[in-house]
């Protein structure tokens, strides 16, 4: 199935947020077009956009006038609406699996790399330290989970991957090295390797 017309995806091109939408696209090999939104400007917060998502956060796609805020909604709308079952298992089983790994985008993956990138990026007046340490012990979870030549919720790649894709391949750019863990840097280069694969824009002043 293909959308009437081209999707429209909301954006900022640094956010981890929208690159997990847009890798989801990309691999579906679904139309679509970026209106990009300057959070520096604070365009998140104006009237036309918060009457997209009141919550003024990016990604917010609009498919052909269903209107759908929040990456972890959005996956989950696109692979219903539009992917092979793969993506988001229809058993109850698979799609727990799948829900527990969007719960950790959303929890640990937020607070811990997300938050410590977000942090250098943006020059916060905050202490990282808290993020890295949460960062560290999501990864030191994740390599004891994750098994050889597989992907987060199984031997398939789903959503879950797309979702925790992101901040975890950029973490380096808040201070949190990959090199210690061995099994996610093989699995990062498994989901660069999926077709339609493009990488987020490296954050050219995060070091």
């Amino acid at each position: 199935m293909q959308p009437a017309r081209p999707i429209v995806l909301y954006r900022h091109p640094l956010s981890g947020h929208c690159h997990r939408v847009e890798l989801l696209l990309r691999m579906l090999d679904l139309p679509y077009r970026t209106r990009d939104v300057d959070l520096q400007a604070r365009e998140q917060r104006a009237p036309d956009f918060l009457a997209l998502n009141p919550f003024g956060q990016v990604p917010v796609i609009d498919d052909d006038g269903a209107v759908i805020a929040d990456s972890n909604a959005i996956l989950v709308h696109l692979a219903l609406r539009y992917a092979p079952p793969s993506w988001l298992p229809r058993d109850a089983d698979g799609a727990a699996r799948v829900q527990r790994w969007l719960s950790v985008a959303a929890g640990p993956l937020a607070c811990g790399p997300a938050r410590a990138r977000a942090i250098r990026l943006f020059r916060r007046a905050t202490d990282p330290t808290q993020a890295r340490a949460t960062a560290h012990a999501l990864f030191s979870t994740m390599e004891d989970m994750l098994q050889p030549q597989g992907f987060l919720a199984g031997s398939e790649p789903t959503i879950a991957d797309l979702a925790m894709y992101s901040y975890t391949a950029h973490a380096p750019e808040g201070g949190v090295e990959l090199e210690g863990y061995p099994r996610i840097r093989a699995w990062l280069a498994r989901v660069q390797a999926l077709p339609g694969f493009r990488p987020m824009p490296a954050a050219a002043d995060a070091a």
